[in-house]
């Protein structure tokens, strides 16, 4: 149920290590303007949706169907959130889930921890967020990845995000750090849309660098240009964490981003981390998106096992989890690390995830359509 794509034996050790070990699924919550850019994202059908999308799905993974949810889950193209596959599994094996704020525009309607950062202004500005709002969040991460680590001492962290837009930002971070991230990363869409997405990276690079000009050894101040605040909130928690305990980044190309962030920060600032208890975790539909590069492009990052869960919708009852197969949505609020710690926790394998993601589905859709 679970492959290994890059950096086989350390990624193997991992999951022989923390096989059986209780997990701690960790979802940041955070925003970017750039999301609202019409056609960047099909994460919400309009940009209006997309405003609130984040919030949706943690109202939804906390609450799962509700007949009158505060935010009801965005109407996608096609496709069905992924919200939908951590929650059934988070529910179904009582996996505590920790949600934070990073920038919200408004907060969500269930219970989250505040790390008071801010929503991020778009990155084609090259000034998405202040360096004070990015200094903070680090500190946050820091704080918290060793607490929540504290309550997993021979376990470890699923880290999951929801940023609309975030695959942009993280060509952003990836391209500002040197690294070859150039039609690689993977998105919403069922065919990425690397024209449009590289576009606004160079704009926003350009103007940042008119301010900044050694972006890539000042990390702070590349994620303070182009970046969200997600992603230097999970590099602090993942540093500190990873001191003590297992963490799987849970995501594609957005998690491959802050691996090379949180790598360049933890060497800018001498910071100590333990980079074996750390690797990243997807989809398939990620791993094996034709119209990126995941593997390439963990590959070039280096020295990082991606793994990715084998989870199929072929099968599924459901058609907008079976759009899934038609490289549709892919990937979102740690789907994929929570199916690999459903694998690895209580030995779930496709029967298990398929039965009960589609009965998720079937309520939520009985109760909403």
């Amino acid at each position: 149920m679970i492959r290994v794509y890059t950096q086989p034996q350390q990624g193997q050790n991992w999951l022989v290590r923390y096989r059986g070990r209780s997990p701690l699924f960790v979802c940041v919550l955070g925003f970017t303007a750039t999301g609202l850019i019409p056609g960047i994202s099909a994460a919400g059908a309009t940009p209006h949706d997309r405003q609130s999308t984040a919030i949706a799905d943690a109202e939804f993974l906390i609450n799962g169907p509700q007949p009158q949810p505060a935010y009801p889950l965005p109407p996608l193209h096609v496709g069905a959130s992924p919200t939908l596959i951590s929650r059934a599994i988070t529910q179904a094996q009582t996996i505590p889930v920790h949600l934070f704020n990073a920038g919200l525009p408004h907060p969500p309607p269930v219970p989250y921890i505040d790390l008071e950062g801010s929503p991020a202004g778009c990155l084609s500005q090259g000034r998405a967020l202040s360096l004070q709002t990015v200094k903070h969040l680090l500190e946050q991460g820091l704080h918290w990845g060793q607490k929540l680590a504290a309550q997993v001492p021979a376990g470890y962290l699923v880290i999951g995000e929801c940023v609309v837009g975030g695959t942009t930002t993280a060509l952003a971070v990836l391209t500002g750090l040197g690294v070859d991230a150039r039609d690689k990363v993977n998105s919403s869409h069922p065919t990425c849309n690397h024209q449009q997405k590289w576009q606004l990276v160079q704009a926003g690079l350009a103007k940042a660098s008119e301010l900044e000009r050694d972006l890539k050894n000042n990390p702070l101040a590349l994620v303070a240009a182009v970046g969200d605040p997600m992603q230097i909130a999970i590099a602090g928690m993942a540093i500190a964490a990873s001191r003590s305990s297992g963490v799987l980044l849970a995501g594609g190309t957005q998690m491959l981003a802050i691996y090379a962030l949180l790598r360049t920060i933890a060497q800018t600032y001498d910071l100590p981390w333990q980079p074996t208890n750390i690797a990243i975790g997807t989809t398939r539909w990620v791993a094996e998106d034709a119209t990126g590069d995941t593997v390439g492009l963990a590959t070039v990052v280096g020295k990082v096992p991606l793994m990715a869960t084998q989870l199929s919708f072929a099968n599924s009852r459901h058609a907008q989890l079976r759009a899934y197969e038609q490289g549709y949505v892919k990937e979102g609020v740690g789907a994929g690390g929570c199916a690999i710690a459903a694998h690895l926790y209580q030995n779930w394998g496709q029967a298990e995830l398929l039965t009960h993601i589609d009965a998720l589905a079937t309520n939520y859709l009985n109760l909403n359509f």
